[in-house]
């Protein structure tokens, strides 16, 4: 669909300019998306194997917890797990992918999964807490790497749209503006040489008589 502009030079200059401008955006946009689909794959693979790193972590925990269950009274149990030492720290950073904001948390303070006497405890019960604290981090990398794949698939859709935007209606729209003032100065030359030529045959005549 052509723009509702005058059918002049200045416009055409201006049209021409502003059809330059649209495909180098257009390409820069394409090879963004391009860049942004890389780093998605690799993040959905980075997602992927994290999420059974902690999965497997996971099950060994509760199998050495239910293993504890099984020889230790639920109220030793209660007593041991009722105190925690110590408290969670995170803080968040913010970092940019292809100036997208992706933030991060970062783990500043673990505490102490042993907070009882080992006496009364057995060793399954500090197998199981040792295996959750070492998942912690993992489960806190999963958290950030999931963010980032839900922000960038975000910003490819974005993108995406933006792409298709100047591809299919706004390049075309001005390319056909460009060719409807080009016709329209080319028809208004040939009138005026056609004019110029009527003009100049009608003096002609003048001179002849």
């Amino acid at each position: 669909m052509k723009l509702n502009v005058n059918p002049n030079r200045m416009e055409l200059l201006k049209l021409k300019k502003r059809l330059a401008l649209a495909r180098r955006g257009h390409k820069l946009l394409q090879d963004k998306q391009e860049q942004l689909m890389r780093n998605f794959l690799q993040f959905v693979g980075r997602a992927r194997e994290l999420r059974k790193q902690v999965q497997d972590k996971l099950d060994q925990a509760l199998r050495k917890f239910d293993l504890c269950r099984l020889v230790t009274p639920e109220k030793f149990l209660a007593a041991a797990l009722s105190y925690p030492k110590g408290q969670l720290k995170l803080k968040v950073q913010v970092s940019r992918l292809l100036n997208v904001r992706i933030p991060r948390l970062e783990l500043e303070e673990q505490p102490d999964p042993f907070t009882y006497g080992f006496a009364q405890t057995p060793s399954d019960l500090d197998a199981s807490l040792k295996i959750l604290s070492e998942t912690l981090p993992l489960m806190i990398e999963l958290v950030n790497v999931e963010k980032t794949i839900v922000i960038l698939s975000e910003e490819i859709e974005k993108t995406r749209r933006r792409v298709n935007a100047l591809e299919f209606v706004f390049i075309p729209n001005i390319a056909e503006t460009i060719k409807y003032i080009e016709t329209k100065l080319a028809e208004l030359e040939r009138s005026n040489i056609n004019r110029l030529m009527r003009v100049k045959e009608i003096m002609l005549e003048a001179e002849a008589r």
